[in-house]
């Protein structure tokens, strides 16, 4: 006599919770990978007591080297202006910030400041320059 089970077993796997996982721990990690080094270049910057709050729009490193980045890309003082000028993307009143690391000598962050101006009086816009300091201790 043959009997049949009622309560076959089942060997897939259902895969459907494992994937809105996944998404999810995929979403965290690029979300807090992008708050955990906002300045990837390491630089020890002048101090300060002042505080000025400005909304950035470009951000120009100089580092111990002398070597010029705008955001992340590294270029030297011939493409500075031009460089900045299409990382300010045609806004009318944009920010430069300027971090310079504080063994800089004064003209390196005086070349930046001058190719701005340059921006400025070229295009007729307003851009500002802004020198990034740490908090005096």
């Amino acid at each position: 006599m043959a009997l049949k089970r009622r309560n076959q077993r089942r060997s897939d796997f259902n895969s459907s919770s494992m994937s809105d996982l996944v998404f999810l721990l995929l979403i965290f990690f690029m979300l807090t990978s992008t708050l955990v080094a906002p300045n990837a270049i390491k630089l020890l910057l002048p101090q300060s007591s002042s505080r000025t709050m400005a909304k950035q729009t470009v951000t120009v490193y100089i580092n111990d080297k002398m070597d010029y980045f705008v955001g992340e890309r590294k270029v030297n003082e011939n493409q500075l202006q031009p460089e900045i000028l299409l990382a300010l993307g045609g806004t009318i009143e944009g920010t430069v910030v300027v971090r310079s690391d504080k063994s800089v000598p004064v003209q390196y962050v005086v070349n930046v400041i001058d190719a701005v101006n340059n921006i400025n009086n070229e295009t007729h816009q307003n851009h500002k320059v802004l020198l990034a300091t740490s908090a005096k201790k």
